[in-house]
């Protein structure tokens, strides 16, 4: 079996690669036919019914007005709940015909039920759940002093995503809906000071990917993965999209806007609606999987080279009791750091 294993690890990774090779332009080919066939004939989403988490900012705000825009009886989940109630006139503005507004915290199974069990006895079904509460960070993994932090990441992260589906299945399942998931490219793109967020978002990732063959085609999937996008997280405010805003730096490590946050909403739902089971935006991170797969010590040392060449290491004050730079003459005028390492309380801090 050794030696097996020796010659198939010789022989199938090039074989693999020269099949792509051939097969590529067919595929593209096939594709593109898929594609537009769906275009034409995507779904009719007039008078169903659609449940978004986290919608209260972001990527679910804008998901919001992109199902509006198809005449959809929403359902706006958020813990902000002063945040949702513009939201919902302005979803109504555009052209939903309901829009049911609930505070709840995604984290916590027994919300997930009482959201789920309202919008079923006001609506009597569900057709499409969005999952898109998520909470970023840019900390270094040694910095963190209170691991509490750690357990709060991935309970937004993924339990966010998981609880709310597993509530929501059963009905899913008897309107043949479909579940919408947001994704990132830090799943499959390693990156510094994003350690808790990429290993979510990659748990997220494969446990919908096994979920897809456990329904058996019954319910549609799509998975949605972004790089980095013009939303507030991207533009330096760490915010948890389901919750209050978290931390705001005046100053990032790699500044960068990204791309606007509505285009992004927008193929979501489009993808959706077409019955698409990935979205990619912009679909050039693809590439990256190859050199992960095949080179990645390449990858690997093109991402040192990239990132050395922004200079010292500067440390983040969240979740940590560091300064926030080490080495650095200009400190940062306003930040919001956690009072005594806790995620739940937020204190205010003013360095001079």
């Amino acid at each position: 079996m050794d030696f097996i294993n020796c010659v198939l690890n010789w022989v199938v990774p090039p074989a693999s690669l020269v099949m792509l090779a051939c097969s590529w332009p067919a595929l593209c080919f096939i594709n593109t036919c898929e594609w537009l066939y769906k275009s034409f004939y995507s779904e009719d989403m007039e008078d169903k019914v659609v449940i978004i988490t986290g919608a209260s900012s972001g990527i679910g705000e804008q998901i919001a007005y992109e199902y509006a825009k198809r005449r959809v009886n929403l359902v706006l989940i958020a813990r902000r709940e002063h945040r949702l109630r513009g939201i919902r006139e302005k979803a109504r503005y555009i052209g939903a015909k309901q829009v049911m507004i609930m505070a709840a915290d995604v984290v916590k199974e027994d919300d997930c039920r009482r959201f789920v069990n309202e919008t079923i006895s006001h609506f009597g079904r569900v057709d499409h759940l969005v999952n898109t509460a998520s909470l970023g960070h840019t900390f270094y993994f040694e910095e963190v002093g209170d691991t509490s932090v750690l357990k709060h990441l991935l309970d937004i992260n993924f339990w966010g995503n998981v609880y709310p589906t597993y509530v929501a299945l059963p009905y899913i399942h008897q309107s043949n809906g479909r579940v919408i998931v947001n994704a990132a490219v830090e799943s499959c793109l390693p990156l510094p000071r994003m350690s808790l967020y990429a290993a979510a978002k990659a748990a997220l990732v494969n446990f919908y990917e096994s979920l897809r063959f456990e329904v058996s085609g019954e319910i549609g999937i799509t998975i949605a993965t972004h790089g980095w996008i013009g939303s507030e997280m991207g533009r330096g405010k760490f915010m948890q999209e389901d919750g209050a805003e978290m931390l705001w730096k005046e100053e990032r490590e790699v500044n960068g806007t990204g791309g606007p946050v509505e285009d992004y909403a927008r193929r979501m739902v489009s993808g959706a609606c077409r019955g698409d089971q990935y979205v990619k935006y912009p679909s050039w991170y693809d590439v990256f999987l190859l050199y992960r797969m095949f080179a990645p010590g390449l990858l690997n040392w093109t991402l040192r080279m990239l990132l050395a060449s922004h200079g010292s290491r500067r440390m983040s004050l969240a979740c940590t009791d560091r300064p926030l730079f080490e080495g650095s003459s200009s400190p940062p005028r306003k930040l919001l750091t956690f009072s005594h390492l806790n995620p739940q309380k937020i204190q205010m801090q003013k360095l001079e």
